[in-house]
């Protein structure tokens, strides 16, 4: 973990943010979208709406840039951009069962804009504290998935260890045992 809890939970919804629109679109309607602010516990969402999950297409592609950077500058300014979106206003909460803690959107704020406040808070401080390099593609050929490495030695290179980086150690393990044998 990277050390502040909410940190950590919203940078993990930015990945999956991102990797929603992978592949297949994981957020193709209303119902999908519901689901990604229930699985990621975002609070005061009350109502969504075809311009929330258009919204968030939007904060998607603009923050998926954030993964391919490897200039602090170009990564601040996104993140400027970000919180630049809605109003930031911090407030103490308690809900859910979670112990006290900040939120940065404004009461009744759109999706799009808590996500954009809070996502940007989080790559703010990741990027803050020297840990940018964090951010990163899977490196499994073919594989265009994101990724926040938070092991401590920052050697995660693959979104999944068991798909993409099981995929490559059978391969690579598969052609060792063709060389001996050959």
């Amino acid at each position: 973990m990277l050390g502040v809890h909410d940190t950590d939970v919203e940078l993990l919804c930015a990945v999956d943010l991102v990797n929603s629109g992978k592949d297949e679109e994981q957020l193709a309607d209303l119902d999908a979208l519901g689901d990604f602010v229930t699985r990621h516990r975002v609070s005061d969402v009350t109502r969504l709406t075809q311009e929330d999950l258009l919204a968030v297409h939007r904060l998607r592609e603009r923050i998926q840039p954030l993964f391919d950077t490897s200039d602090d500058e170009a990564a601040a300014k996104i993140v400027n951009t970000l919180l630049a979106q809605a109003p930031v206003i911090p407030r103490m909460t308690s809900h859910d069962d979670h112990p006290w803690h900040l939120h940065y959107s404004y009461p009744g704020a759109s999706l799009a804009d808590h996500l954009a406040v809070d996502l940007g808070m989080a790559f703010g401080r990741i990027i803050a504290s020297g840990q940018r390099e964090r951010l990163r593609r899977c490196a499994a050929p073919g594989c265009r998935r994101v990724l926040v490495d938070m092991s401590r030695n920052r050697s995660r290179r693959y979104c999944d260890a068991r798909t993409c980086g099981n995929r490559l150690h059978v391969a690579a393990y598969r052609q060792r045992r063709r060389a001996e044998a050959g």
